[in-house]
């Protein structure tokens, strides 16, 4: 068994992957196919290039919302096909994100027909390939603080009960936590959990202290930047907020000098400031990565050890919008079938703890 092998082996949770950054190319390149003159094949292709120093995704995202879905079965047809992936690569539980303003702003799918669709393709990839999953419906902070108003107010009238908490994602240059708090305040009186995506390209550290403090996210997508406030990272390591962290992001590739890439990576220094950090896909195909290389990204790249992984493991089941009396019962299974696979592995050619 390989370090490959082995990050597919071990169980794990996903709590940082977006709906339609998950589409496989070879459904992209279907679906814009079907638009006739709308994409090429060469189009197409050319919409997931990935270089040495690769963009983001958001061009990507917008020509789905845009000019290449039609309508709610697309939206289960991708979230079917993420979760049979994630499936077969160890993956027992997944919390998707999912911006329903785009969705029904471009698309034309109501927020009722896409959640309803999603969830669907949750039932038949829980029956098929046992794996569950929650839906998060996420603000596009490119859009006005009022649409993300009407977005948690679609929330809050079309309940279910998988559809368990608000996020927010999309560029966060332009659009700052403190601008949606009147969201986040709705979306806490009705109920639902809370997480945010900040200091995500290299935005100010205060970011994610708006997030916590006005915003009262419970878990940080991204949070990078925390680095640059080592008091902030220290109250955050006491109150033990998972931060889901993303090996691929595209800011840190293209910002940092190759040779330098992995030792200057925040990834790296987080856990040295008590941070709890979990690995995550993000937008797996278009990132040209899937669970197993995601996680031995983490020992061949970041110098964590095997055993890290372990730690890494339970951060992301503690961070999990599950109940705590099912985290208890998942922690134990997990870290059983963790030792029995990290028993069976050679100590050596292992990477140790990361250092700077």
């Amino acid at each position: 068994m390989d370090v490959l092998a082995f990050c597919r082996a071990i169980p794990k949770v996903e709590l940082h992957v977006h709906l339609l950054g998950a589409i496989r190319l070879e459904t992209l390149a279907e679906m814009a196919g079907r638009q006739g003159a709308g994409f090429t094949a060469e189009e197409a292709a050319e919409l997931t290039r990935r270089d040495a120093k690769p963009r983001g995704v958001l061009h990507i995202l917008r020509a789905l919302e845009q000019r290449i879905m039609r309508g709610p079965e697309d939206l289960h047809r991708i979230a079917y096909e993420y979760l049979e992936d994630a499936a077969s690569q160890g993956v027992r539980h997944a919390e998707i994100f999912w911006n329903p303003t785009g969705a029904a702003r471009d698309t034309g799918i109501t927020y009722a027909a896409g959640a309803d669709a999603i969830l669907a393709a949750f039932d038949d990839a829980k029956h098929d390939h046992g794996i569950a999953a929650l839906l998060i419906p996420s603000i596009d902070r490119e859009a006005t603080p009022e649409e993300a108003v009407e977005m948690v107010e679609w929330m809050t009238a079309h309940r279910r009960d998988r559809i368990i908490g608000l996020g927010i994602d999309y560029r966060e240059n332009d659009g700052p936590p403190e601008a949606f708090w009147k969201s986040y305040r709705a979306a806490k009186r009705a109920g639902f959990r809370l997480t945010a995506h900040a200091g995500e390209f290299g935005c100010h550290w205060r970011n994610v202290e708006t997030a916590i403090d006005l915003l009262e996210v419970e878990r940080i997508d991204h949070g990078y930047t925390i680095l640059d406030n080592t008091a902030l990272a220290r109250r955050c390591a006491e109150r033990g907020i998972v931060f889901t962290v993303v090996p691929t992001n595209s800011y840190y590739l293209r910002t940092l000098p190759p040779d330098r890439w992995a030792a200057d990576h925040p990834i790296r220094h987080m856990p040295l400031s008590g941070l709890l950090i979990h690995p995550n896909t993000d937008d797996p195909p278009l990132h040209g990565v899937d669970p197993q290389r995601c996680w031995a990204m983490m020992v061949q790249d970041f110098g964590f050890s095997l055993d890290d992984l372990r730690l890494f493991m339970l951060n992301g089941i503690l961070g999990a919008f599950i109940p705590d009396a099912e985290k208890r019962g998942m922690a134990a299974s997990f870290v059983a079938e963790f030792d029995a696979l990290r028993t069976a592995f050679p100590t050596t050619g292992c990477a140790g703890p990361a250092v700077p």
